[in-house]
């Protein structure tokens, strides 16, 4: 399974409105397919895992991050049709999918088949695999990670607002890394007017990659090359945008905190100090500091040359 979450991690970003999904076949203890949804939403994972292990397939185990697909698509034939056409004897699954033509049907026709069903196997990482899918399945739209890069004082300019470069070229590289997982990038007015931002993939081999620019402005209402919306809500129906990236600036980054729209916070710090430099955030609606409690969790902490990163998830309760 860990491979597997480690093949949809390869189209994070590509396969909306399709979750990214990753899949291995193995028999007698070697692997003989993979497979990850592929740009576009097709092939599935496990179409792609199952053309490759061709007739060795049959006897062996599929592993897939997320439940196979019960529902006919002119796209491609439902995968849970496939794994049974070509004889696995057992299903290893992360995640039953909540897409309401499958949601238990994908089980349902495999164990019918006769083919053993496990269920649950390292459930949390696939959730954090397939956040955007999953959060657009739930909430009705993309999955929001705020990126903030900022001095040790929680600065992310000079007073004069220059801000290149606050943080050193490794974590640079990691968010165009970054970039590259994200469907849409979004900015504020005054970061486009500024900065002129052109949002593309500046990494070797990943520069096709080029997200959808969004501008967030409740003043202009067509800037050639991007697509505008008024409120940090319209994100909801931007179309194939299962994961949105929040770049800039202050302005923005408080709106959408203060909407309670943002999922995944990306804390890039600089071993530096400002002072009286633009500071990150402005208000973002908390009336009493226990409000600010209990809302983030440190999923990841890491070292990036000489600055830090920390990645929090919001804490929502799912029920």
């Amino acid at each position: 399974m860990g491979t597997a979450l480690a093949l949809a991690e390869r189209s994070r970003g590509r396969t909306a409105p399709n979750p990214n999904v990753g899949c291995v076949i193995v028999r007698d203890g070697r692997v003989v397919g993979r497979g990850w949804t592929q740009a576009g939403g097709r092939p599935h994972a496990e179409a792609m895992a199952l053309a490759e292990a061709g007739a060795k397939a049959r006897g062996a185990t599929a592993y897939a991050t997320l439940e196979p697909c019960a529902h006919q698509s002119p796209r491609g034939p439902a995968c849970s049709d496939l794994l049974i056409e070509a004889g696995v004897s057992r299903v290893v699954v992360a995640l039953e999918d909540p897409d309401i033509r499958t949601a238990g049907r994908g089980f349902a026709r495999i164990e019918t088949a006769g083919i053993a069903v496990t269920r649950g196997v390292r459930a949390d990482e696939a959730k954090r695999s397939m956040a955007g899918f999953l959060t657009r399945q739930a909430l009705g739209r993309p999955h929001v990670t705020l990126k903030l890069a900022t001095s040790l004082d929680g600065c992310i300019a000079m007073p004069d607002g220059s801000s290149r470069w606050i943080t050193g070229p490794q974590a640079r590289a990691h968010a165009h890394l970054e970039r590259s997982r994200h469907e849409a990038i979004l900015v504020g007015r005054g970061t486009y007017d500024a900065d002129a931002p052109r949002l593309d993939v500046r990494l070797p081999g990943l520069e096709e990659r080029r997200p959808m620019r969004v501008l967030l402005s409740s003043t202009v209402r067509d800037v050639p090359g991007w697509t505008v919306i008024a409120a940090p809500q319209d994100i909801a129906p931007l179309p194939n945008v299962d994961h949105i990236l929040i770049e800039g600036g202050a302005a923005v980054a408080s709106a959408f905190l203060a909407a309670d729209l943002v999922d995944r916070l990306l804390l890039y710090r600089a071993p530096i100090l400002i002072g009286g430099g633009k500071h990150s955030l402005r208000d973002i609606g908390l009336t009493d500091l226990t409000e600010a409690h209990g809302r983030w969790a440190i999923v990841d902490a890491r070292q990036l040359g000489s600055d830090r990163l920390e990645v929090y998830e919001r804490e929502r309760n799912e029920a």
